[in-house]
């Protein structure tokens, strides 16, 4: 279902929000994993109702908390938007914005979307999305496609567009170094917006893409929610017109049908145009009002409708079960009117609702920790599940089949929450976060992405959602925050335990069918929760230090520089390695890597389990007398993480800090360096986590499917042996403790990276207190070769796993070639190269799979293997054709090479790669630690016009042939179970 709704689109925009008061709506802190659980409640959202709609849900059984004497002033829009609408309706946006550089974020944004599908055109606003890039007036076929990708532009991240319940929105990003290309775009918008072609050849071409996406999205998940939809939406048309639509009318679609839709709907009224980035204001303006006057005002239009979720006062229960389901959900939902965000009154209510759910959610995560707990999981949230209806969750990811016990939880929680509320020290907590967050948005807010300005502008469209600037968000935290009670934060509890419009749904595996419970068992909860008692919450934390041992500066014994790289490097006197990069990207933002030699490798097979997990045990553990909640609530206020890794050649830290908490996040190295805790409790939540993800692993196909690519890539080396109930049970406390501390017991050979917001003299005076504190004895150790090889020669494997008439193909070449930077940016361009030939043969021209794609491995060490995977979905019945369509192009790779067009494609999508990297700290911290990690001079990262340069056609040819041998590859297929009666 999460394909069907354009997902994969909408969570990665939601994920990157900084939109303050999206994030609030979500609950404080945006819970992606209760998103990724529950996709039902992201739906995208929606406009006000018609007077004559149906009648909506009654409000929220407690009324929103309103603070006396706080103005109701209406939030100003941003004066740096310039927003306006030309005479025919259309409405635009217009931001300047520089992060990132010479570049400008394009939508086209159209209110219109499937639930406004005639009976006949079910999935075929989706549709139509896919033809707008199959051919315009001014466009031929894949002409836009092929134009936006010479600029160095990719289809997917940069080219897309999504469909939802209520919208159409297209995306471009394009360079903006040349006027011509900007003018372009523009004229591609206005082609999309009133000059498709949707000619019917095109039609037929592409209906085998959308099968094939409709087909992916197929599964358990998919089946469940073909029984909850109607249950969540009930009495709504919002049940019947998912976005995927249905396989008959995908089917039968014709151009006449696809036609009436775009002529009925694609109008300048129901659209918005919204350009931000590193362009000219008026400039952007003028273009925008020269290409979209253009488009013909309606006098006789369909009316637009606007659609309700009707009421109801009965509790709706929709339990579903399925034998390819791996995890056990519960959720209840209480549906309610949007509560519009409009007045600076408004906005205080958000807050006290972020309050609310932020010390919710902390709850749950200790109750999830503590000893046997129900679920593995809780969470607190708020969604819009439709434009015009907003959902209250309480959602758990539940352990053992323990469903009833999961919900009475989640209910008691909150439940003790209305009887005797927050603490203060809780509401402390929580006001700390939200102000250190809002602080960090608003030292950013000249940094902020295009494409999240962009996402805020087109929900102002739509949903009516404020668009202030930041500077103004932060003032109202600053004002609200301090003064919002305990009293006015508890009475929230009743949003979550109200009985009209509530709903309650429940996933399981169809093996753990009989622990699902009855209606009249989930209503008797509610009854017993309501009733029963329920003692206070007691807030335990430390008050101490973290670091109690006062630590003295120690001296630099070499320090290089590299100007040229704006680049430190030092060594400390106990062989500690500091390399130091100041950026200007963000201003509160620093991050750091550490990495040495070893890992997994150093330990013996019998206790790969154990280390393998050890760095993910400690990290879940806390440090010195602080458990994990208790290192959680003083940390509270602070931006820093520190998170230890063992992998299998090194073993390292990661983490990031504001500038104000640079200290701490020292202290925490320090810590788990030398004071890591043995937590057995923390050790048990761990466990429970795997154990719930393991128990029916086997009984998903897509997880059997990677189960068996990893063991036939791996040849079956007994350290990639796929996670399974006996894997578990080498799982252990003490050997993990003891891998942990001979790993980072000696940081003589470690090297630390640190680039970002660093002032370089305050960062070098806590490197020599803290990093030239740590203990080193002057070991210098190495990795050890496992031995871990992919297959040589031809490796054929078939799974048959799988309800659904769907299949999976992976092929993989691999063998192994000299390592070297000038070689991994090849292997880079002949990815491209061939990852956009196999999306023209097999998509779009053959219309065999929607989602085909090539990636690439490529490793100096142990061996220099190097592994080019081809993967996509299909039918099952066209696996062979689409695999021999695979190795005739890579047969024609090597014949012929690349042809020069596809090499100026690949070099400039790479080039624009490079410079959109050039101004992240993850990049730098990435490379610096690759070049490092590998004895280079770092001043190789200077190179890499000139490595670009060199990629021509004839080494790329030279790469295929040594790389793509026929006679070396591994095909691993996923076939769905035979029908019973060919058993």
């Amino acid at each position: 279902v999460f394909a069907c709704l354009g997902g994969e689109q909408y969570l990665r925009d939601t994920q990157q929000e900084r939109m303050i008061m999206k994030r609030l709506r979500s609950g404080y802190p945006l819970a992606a994993a209760a998103l990724l659980m529950y996709v039902l409640a992201a739906c995208a959202g929606a406009p006000p109702t018609a007077p004559d709609a149906p009648r909506p849900p009654a409000a929220p059984a407690t009324p929103p908390v309103q603070a006396p004497g706080v103005e109701a002033q209406l939030i100003p829009p941003d004066p740096a938007v310039t927003l306006g609408r030309l005479d025919n309706g259309l409405t635009y946006y217009i931001r300047p914005n520089r992060e990132p550089q010479n570049r400008l974020e394009l939508r086209l944004v159209v209110d219109a979307g499937s639930v406004l599908e005639d009976e006949d055109q079910r999935g075929l606003a989706h549709y139509l999305e896919h033809m707008a890039f199959n051919g315009t007036e001014g466009f031929a076929k894949q002409e836009i496609v092929g134009y936006l990708e010479s600029i160095g532009m990719r289809f997917g991240p940069e080219v897309n567009a999504y469909t939802s319940f209520d919208e159409t929105v297209y995306r471009l990003t394009v360079p903006t170094e040349e006027a011509q290309i900007v003018e372009t775009a523009v004229r591609i918008l206005e082609e999309w917006a009133h000059r498709m072609t949707i000619d019917p050849e095109e039609v037929e071409r592409e209906r085998g893409v959308i099968i094939e996406e409709w087909r992916r999205g197929r599964g358990a998940e998919a089946r469940m929610a073909d029984l909850q939809y109607p249950v969540l939406f009930h009495g709504s048309r919002y049940a019947e017109r998912l976005p995927i639509g249905l396989l008959p009318v995908i089917e039968a679609a014709d151009a006449p049908t696809l036609r009436r839709f775009y002529t009925d709907w694609y109008r300048p009224e129901l659209m918005a145009v919204v350009a931000v980035g590193d362009a000219d204001p008026v400039w952007i303006e003028e273009l925008i009002r020269r290409h979209f006057s253009r488009l013909p005002q309606r006098t006789s239009a369909r009316p637009r409708p606007r659609f309700e979720i009707p009421g109801h006062e009965e509790t709706l229960y929709a339990p579903a079960t399925d034998p390819e389901a791996t995890a056990t959900r519960v959720a209840v939902y209480l549906k309610g009117e949007v509560q519009e965000t409009r007045t600076d009154r408004d906005y205080r209510r958000e807050l006290v609702r972020a309050m609310y759910t932020g010390m919710l959610n902390e709850r749950f995560r200790e109750i999830a920790r503590g000893d046997e707990p129900p679920f593995v999981a809780g969470f607190a949230y708020s969604r819009r599940l439709v434009r015009a209806a907003e959902g209250y969750v309480l959602a758990a990811q539940v352990r053992d089949g323990r469903i009833p016990a999961a919900l009475k939880t989640l209910l008691e929680e909150t439940e003790r929450v209305r009887r005797h509320g927050f603490t203060p020290s809780e509401l402390e907590r929580q006001r700390r976060s939200l102000l250190t967050w809002i602080e960090q948005a608003y030292r950013e807010r000249d940094n902020q992405p295009s494409a999240d300005l962009a996402r805020s502008y087109i929900d102002h469209f739509l949903l009516g959602e404020p668009i202030p600037p930041l500077a103004y968000e932060y003032e109202l935290f600053q004002r609200y925050v301090p003064e919002i009670t305990v009293p006015e934060v508890n009475r929230l509890a009743g949003l979550w335990l109200g009985e009209e419009n509530r709903v309650v749904l429940v996933n399981a595996p169809e093996s753990e069918a009989e622990a699902v419970p009855a209606r009249e068992a989930v209503l008797a909860l509610f009854a017993e929760v309501a009733g029963g008692e329920l003692s206070a919450y007691e807030d335990r934390f430390l008050e101490e230090p973290l670091l109690t041992v006062e630590l003295e500066e120690q001296p630099i014994v070499e320090r290089q520089e590299f100007p040229e790289l704006g680049l430190t490097r030092l060594r400390l006197a106990n062989g500690v390695r500091v390399l130091v990069k100041p950026t200007d990207f963000k201003q509160d933002e620093i991050l750091f890597g550490a990495f040495s030699p070893g890992g997994t490798s150093l330990v013996a097979d019998q206790d790969y389990v154990a280390a393998a997990t050890a760095a993910a045990i400690v990290a879940q553990s806390g440090v010195g007398p602080f458990d994990d909640d208790a290192l959680r609530k003083h940390l509270a206020g602070k931006a820093v993480a520190v998170t230890p890794w063992i992998g299998e050649l090194n073993e390292g830290m990661r983490g990031s800090a504001r500038p104000d908490d640079l200290e701490t996040l020292f202290e925490l190295i320090y810590l788990y360096f030398t004071d890591s805790r043995r937590d057995p409790q923390a050790f048990a939540a761990y466990r429970r986590r795997l154990e719930t993800q393991v128990a029916n692993r086997g009984s998903s196909p897509v997880a059997v499917f990677w189960d068996a690519v990893q063991e036939v890539l791996s040849q079956g080396h007994f350290r990639r042996r796929p996670w399974s109930t006996e894997l578990l049970e080498e799982l252990d406390l003490d050997t993990s403790l003891a891998v942990y501390r001979e790993r980072f017991r000696d940081a003589g050979d470690f090297t630390f990276v640190f680039v970002g917001a660093v002032e370089p003299e305050r960062l070098e005076s806590l490197a020599r207190r803290y990093l030239g504190s740590l203990p080193s004895a002057g070991r210098i150790e190495t990795w050890s070769d496992a031995g871990v090889r992919p297959p040589r020669g031809v490796v054929e494997r078939v799974v048959r796993q799988g309800l659904e008439p769907q299949s999976r193909v992976l092929i993989a070449f691999s063998g192994s070639t000299p390592w070297s930077l000038e070689t991994r940016l090849q292997m880079e361009a002949l990815k491209e190269v061939l990852d956009l030939r196999l999306r023209e043969v097999i998509r779009e021209e053959s219309g065999g799979s929607y989602d085909v794609g090539v990636d690439v491995e490529f490793a100096r060490d142990p061996s220099q293997t190097y592994i080019f995977y081809v993967s996509f979905g299909c039918a099952p019945e066209q696996v062979d054709t689409l695999s021999a369509l695979v190795f005739d192009e890579v047969r024609r790779l090597r014949e012929d090479g690349p042809p020069e067009e596809a090499v100026v494609r690949a070099r400039e999508v790479l080039r624009r790669d490079h410079e959109r990297n050039l101004r992240r700290n993850e990049y730098w911290r990435g490379s610096l630690e690759l070049v490092h990690s590998h004895g280079l001079d770092p001043l190789v990262l200077l190179g890499f016009e000139e490595r670009l340069a060199a990629l021509q056609s004839g080494s790329l040819l030279e790469l295929a042939r040594r790389v793509l041998d026929p006679q070396s590859y591994a095909r691993v297929v996923l076939m769905p179970e035979p029908a019973p009666e060919s058993r």
